[in-house]
């Protein structure tokens, strides 16, 4: 605990690594293009559009002051009660940060309630625990610190590093009280299939400020694993942070369609960033975080 991260040269931003972390070895679970529905109707599948076009602007990810179902990894450590700072309420056991962020995840919607999303790359080969504080902001933990206690990688992912398998699900402790972050904070929703080209808002959190940055614009194909995202602001830190299709005006929710990873571990530069294209792999390997919540 208290161990500094080394940026990398690319945006992966943190070779991390995972004590006990384990690899899903769940079957794929789609055939061609067709999606097989998951309980509770926790991940969904995105039909293509061939009326979608993509902008020939490439703008820049502002600062903005978070939101809840979003945040910032950190190396965590545990205080004393009498020293836990402001904005801990809510947090699993007296859990608080030490060090600096280093990586983005978002919690998506799961039977549990204690899923994240972020690049495996993010939380591989770590020597120190994880804590998950969503809504970060100028140092305040609105929402709490959460553990992650298990992380879920892809077997090809565990074997090679393969970019294509550059994803992982985290699963959260519940606070003291047994309350669930899910129902803290609210989850997105998760989809695979989705459409090479896709309105996205892009989330994540630069490891040298401490508030995240966002930013719309279309994904375009990189490859048949690969999105693209052009905008500018995305240095390190911002891997794991969710690609957002389809956000509610309502709640300011919406449906995680990527990851700030795959390629270049994200990207070489701050203005294109990357994800693997969710599929087959990814829907079995959430349906193997789930079963274990």
């Amino acid at each position: 605990m208290g161990q500094q991260i080394r940026p990398l040269r690319r945006r992966g931003r943190a070779a991390l690594p995972a004590i006990g972390a384990i690899a899903a070895s769940a079957a794929l679970m789609f055939v061609g293009a067709a999606a097989v529905p998951l309980a509770g109707d926790a991940i969904e599948h995105v039909s293509s559009s061939s009326s979608l076009h993509l902008t020939s602007e490439s703008p820049t990810g502002r600062p903005f002051s978070g939101v809840p179902a979003v945040g910032a990894l950190f190396p965590a450590a545990r205080l004393p009660a009498a020293r836990l700072p402001a904005g801990t309420s809510g947090s699993a056991g007296g859990l608080a940060t030490s060090g600096a962020h280093f990586c983005t995840a978002s919690v998506v919607h799961s039977g549990a309630g204690d899923l994240a999303v972020t690049a495996a790359h993010c939380v591989t080969g770590r020597n120190f625990p994880i804590a998950f504080v969503p809504g970060y902001h100028d140092g305040q933990a609105p929402y709490g610190t959460w553990l992650v206690t298990r992380v879920f990688t892809d077997p090809a992912w565990s074997a090679s590093a393969d970019p294509d398998d550059d994803v992982a699900f985290l699963q959260l402790a519940p606070a003291a009280d047994g309350v669930t972050i899910e129902s803290v904070t609210g989850a997105e929703r998760l989809a695979t299939g989705s459409p090479d080209r896709s309105a996205v808002k892009v989330i994540g959190y630069p490891s040298d400020t401490n508030e995240p940055v966002w930013c719309d614009n279309w994904t375009r194909e990189f490859s048949p694993t690969q999105l693209e995202f052009d905008c500018g602001g995305y240095p390190d830190g911002t891997s794991g942070g969710p690609f957002l299709a389809g956000i509610s005006p309502a709640s300011g929710q919406g449906t995680v369609i990527g990851v700030i990873g795959g390629y270049q571990q994200g990207g070489d530069t701050d203005a294109v960033s990357y994800s693997i294209v969710f599929g087959a792999a990814v829907a079995g390997l959430y349906q193997e975080a789930e079963a274990s919540g």
